[in-house]
């Protein structure tokens, strides 16, 4: 039945926002007379209201519902403001539906949009008794729910902008657009609205861009350290200077430009110079900002630490120069305790201290070895006395010692024993074989100077026509070929590399040679196996086996090699001195006993006519470090065989030294600062100087 209320001249309208906008939506006139309606919203603020007492609410809403019960429709009580509800208005509010008749309660909150549908639906399923019964929540409950509703489509809302929103200058109406028809968008907006999704949009945005602007800004800050480096690299320059007049300082600098950039609008981080990707030049405003003084501050302490550092080895250099307990060949552990302080260890590791040290010893253990070399020559009678093979028996060594042992730079050497006994050895064999290879002073012996004055004021025929053969007469370099398959020759090369200096030289008695190596493993007969190339002429051949396949590779390789000089002029090939090597095998999977390996070996030895060394000669290893030693003695006898061959090759032309227009005999000793360039440029540089046709090296 309809019921009448008295709702004259009201207007009913639908409001989706807060109370005062009734003029933003649909306004109809509610019809007089009688209206059908079927249930009814009892609603009851429970929040704190200003200048409200919640007890006449509750007998108003008491009266209210005394009318509304006359009319036996359905009745849901609505607790509203829930958000801000007083727990003891709640309370009553509970106590007054159970007493009339236990009224269902809804508790809303319609800022929160919490139960609002829940009132709704509950009073639809009082009046259509069809429907399933409605299961009231309480409002926290509700609002827990809602929340975890809101959270998880947030996450997906926030997942989507993420996917789709790369670069910081997107804009809201660009992505509206795109994100409509995603359900992740639908959902978010249907719960929070359209200006919270704008509102995570722009939040998402503004951390793109703060995420850019620092990247930039890292850029910045790692290269500030290289500028201070490339234009403030000076400490007296700058220790003295304030911020300010250092930034006035940079500018001044001529790369000031190549480094930095100055902007006309600052701070640069707010201005569209950190979308300009390409250039990569530093803003000049972000010197005054904290990190580029801490960057500064870092650069000025380094430099004053360097200028320390280096303050530090200059003392501890002039430690090492005046103390009296630092003698040639004395190890560090004994002479660390005489010259370390605790300055010292303060500003530099111990390590640095030791290289120092090291070329410290190597400068004064050769300045006490040249004073030794002047000290033998002081007293060259000792050596006369001597047999033609310059081998002095051990009690002649025993009377030289004790002659030389009350002079200072004798005790010099005393932690050098066996160096100081070499350079004795060493000035006899020179006293009794007199040559620019044996001189103490090499390579700045007066003949080698000579030489190499005299070659470098021309060019002779023969060396234009052969200049790749050049290096073959000069005996500080030598040519080796070492032949050996399945690696053998590799392996080997690789280890006297490493016995050689940074740049392939190799000492032999104390002289510096130039080392070249040819590792050859397969046919010799091909051109990249060749043991001579154009510039590469062989002055010795290592070769190496490990089996009777690796022994027959080398046998038939030497006799291929021979074979291909025989008839030409140059085959020198058939007299090139050979050493065969028998190294250790790896694992002895042919059953070959070294035994067995060692008479192959010496009977292939006897048959080449060369040398045979076998492990058991001071105890070559292979696969091990290797004897240096047995590698010098090798390399020895290669030098010998090639000061020999260039011996015979000039004693021919001695006798044309008769042919000469002038003789000119020169004493001047090895070593001595005076310069021969004074005496003999005046002759060289005649008119009618030319090169001799004798061949030898020192006659024009």
């Amino acid at each position: 039945a309809a019921t009448k209320l008295a709702s004259a001249e009201k207007l009913m309208y639908f409001c989706t926002d807060q109370l005062g906008l009734e003029q933003d939506f649909e306004q109809k006139q509610m019809p007089d007379g009688k209206l059908l309606v079927d249930g009814f919203l009892l609603c009851i603020d429970v929040s704190r209201g200003m200048n409200r007492n919640f007890d006449d609410q509750l007998k108003f809403v008491s009266n209210l519902y005394n009318q509304l019960a006359k009319t036996k429709k359905p009745i849901v009580v609505v607790l509203t403001k829930c958000d801000e509800g007083v727990e003891r208005y709640i309370r009553d509010a509970h106590t007054f539906a159970l007493s009339k008749k236990n009224l269902q309660v809804v508790e809303t909150s319609a800022r929160s949009n919490v139960n609002i549908d829940l009132a709704f639906s509950t009073l639809v399923q009082l009046i259509d008794k069809s429907r399933g019964k409605t299961k009231i929540i309480p409002y926290f409950e509700a609002l827990k729910q809602q929340s975890q509703q809101i959270a998880a489509a947030k996450d997906k809302y926030e997942w989507l902008v993420s996917r789709i929103v790369k670069n910081h200058n997107e804009t809201w109406s660009n992505v509206n657009r795109k994100m409509q028809s995603s359900p992740e968008y639908q959902d978010y907006v249907y719960l929070e609205g359209t200006q919270k999704a704008k509102k995570l949009f722009l939040q998402h945005v503004h951390r793109l861009k703060q995420e850019h602007i620092e990247r930039r800004r890292k850029m910045y800050l790692a290269m500030l350290p290289q500028a201070f480096e490339a234009l403030i690299p000076d400490l007296d320059e700058i220790d003295h200077l304030s911020r300010v007049k250092v930034e006035k300082l940079l500018e001044t600098k001529p790369d000031f430009l190549k480094w930095f950039i100055v902007l006309e609008e600052t701070p640069w981080d707010a201005t569209s110079h950190i979308d300009n990707v390409e250039n990569e030049r530093i803003p000049f405003d972000l010197m005054e900002t904290q990190p580029a003084e801490q960057l500064y501050e870092a650069h000025l302490e380094k430099l004053r630490n360097e200028r320390k550092r280096a303050e530090m080895r200059r003392a501890f250099k002039e430690n090492l120069e005046t103390s009296p307990f630092i003698t040639p060949g004395k190890p560090w552990e004994e002479a660390r305790s005489f010259i370390m302080n605790e300055d010292f260890y303060m500003w530099l590791e111990e390590s640095i201290y030791m290289d120092i040290y090291s070329k410290h010893q190597k400068q004064i253990i050769e300045k006490a070895k040249e004073e030794f070399q002047e000290l033998l020559l002081e007293y060259s009678e000792l050596f006369y006395e001597l047999e033609l093979d310059a081998k002095p028996s051990k009690e002649k060594m025993g009377v030289i010692q004790d002659v030389l042992g009350e002079e200072q730079r004798f005790r010099a050497l005393q932690k050098l024993q066996a160096e100081r006994d070499a350079l004795i050895l060493k000035h006899i064999h020179f006293v009794y074989h007199p040559t620019k290879e044996t001189c103490p002073s090499c390579p700045v012996c007066v003949d080698s100077k000579i030489e190499q004055l005299i070659s470098s004021r021309f060019i002779r025929p023969s060396e234009r026509n052969q200049k790749n053969l050049l290096s073959d007469s000069n005996i500080d370099r030598i040519n080796l070929v070492i032949l050996g398959k399945d690696g053998l020759a590799r392996e080997l090369a690789n280890e006297i590399r490493a016995l050689c200096t940074n740049d392939d030289k190799y000492v032999i008695e104390g002289k510096m040679y130039e080392l070249s190596l040819r590792p050859i493993e397969g046919n010799v007969r091909l051109p990249v196996n060749s043991f001579q190339t154009p510039t590469f002429q062989p002055h010795g051949c290592l070769c190496l086996y490990n089996s009777k396949e690796s022994l027959s590779y080398v046998v038939e390789s030497i006799e291929k090699s021979r074979e291909s000089t025989i008839g030409r002029r140059d085959n020198h090939l058939v007299h090139l001195p050979l050493t065969l090597i028998l190294v250790n095998k790896r694992g002895d999977t042919s059953g070959e006993t070294l035994h067995s390996l060692i008479q192959q070996g010496q009977q292939i030895a006897s048959k080449l006519q060369c040398v045979f060394l076998d492990p058991a000669s001071a105890g070559i290893g292979y696969g091990r470090n290797i004897n240096e030693k047995q590698i010098s003695q090798v390399l020895k006898g290669l030098l010998d065989s090639k000061r020999n061959l260039n011996l015979v090759s000039s004693t021919s032309s001695i006798k044309d030294l008769a042919d000469v227009d002038l003789r000119i005999v020169m004493c001047l000793m090895c070593g001595d600062p005076f310069n021969a360039d004074d005496i003999l440029l005046p002759i060289l540089q005649s008119q009618t100087y030319r090169p001799s046709q004798c061949g030898s090296s020192s006659s024009v």
